[in-house]
């Protein structure tokens, strides 16, 4: 995350050179901005099972803590409309189910997940009113995955917790999509791509959800309105 808003720096730079310093403010205060992030970390934190409730509330508050300075950074680059997107239900993930063994969505992991969500929702409303003029969204990826999970015939899908793209494990989820990995028929037919990733069809569900949802899926506006705001 550093690294790519070190990138925005010098790209802000360049537009500045080419169009002036007031044109560039009003350009980068009007664009949208879009930042997916924490699903890794949360991950690789699931991953020790050794670690006391204590100690993962520790984690947890550093990764916001971090989040917090890098979306200041963000915003000190001129940025003011940005969405943020929620974790989504790793625990529902097949290299998650594959890891633990289970056939149903991991509890703890999911656990992690709703613990960091609840502090990233806190910390982009706390922006959203201490800084002027920004609006940070908070695009619930939880509940929107969640629901298609839950009612994923209704959307179309026939598996909901394996990999289209699979190379080992139960549900896919041992090995990511490598290229001599086995793809399934029909993509279209899965919510997972992968062991980590939503396919394409699914994507597309979150991403209506995000442009025209209601604030169960996104708040407190959704894309569309960001973007007319």
């Amino acid at each position: 995350m550093d690294e790519q808003i070190n990138n925005f720096a010098k790209s802000r730079q360049d537009i500045v050179s080419k169009i002036g310093a007031a044109a560039a403010r009003k350009l980068l205060r009007d664009a949208l901005y879009f930042i997916a992030v924490g699903a890794n970390d949360i991950i690789l934190l699931s991953s020790n099972v050794s670690l006391s409730h204590v100690e993962n509330i520790k984690y947890l508050d550093n990764m916001i803590s971090k989040f917090k300075s890098q979306l200041l950074s963000v915003y000190n680059l001129d940025a003011r409309k940005i969405a943020v997107t929620s974790a989504a239900p790793l625990g529902c993930i097949p290299f998650e189910r594959d890891k633990f063994s289970i056939d149903d969505c991991v509890p703890h992991v999911n656990e992690l997940v709703k613990l960091y969500n609840v502090r990233l929702k806190i910390l982009l409303s706390e922006l959203t009113k201490h800084l002027a003029g920004s609006i940070f969204i908070y695009m619930n990826s939880y509940t929107t995955l969640e629901d298609v999970l839950q009612n994923y015939k209704s959307y179309g899908f026939t598996n909901a917790d394996s990999a289209c793209c699979r190379v080992y494990g139960k549900h896919g989820g041992k090995l990511p999509c490598i290229f001599f990995a086995r793809v399934c028929p029909n993509r279209t037919q899965y919510v997972f791509w992968d062991a980590y990733h939503p396919t394409e069809k699914t994507n597309f569900i979150l991403a209506k959800h995000a442009l025209d949802g209601s604030r169960q899926y996104i708040s407190p506006i959704n894309i569309r309105q960001l973007a007319n705001s």
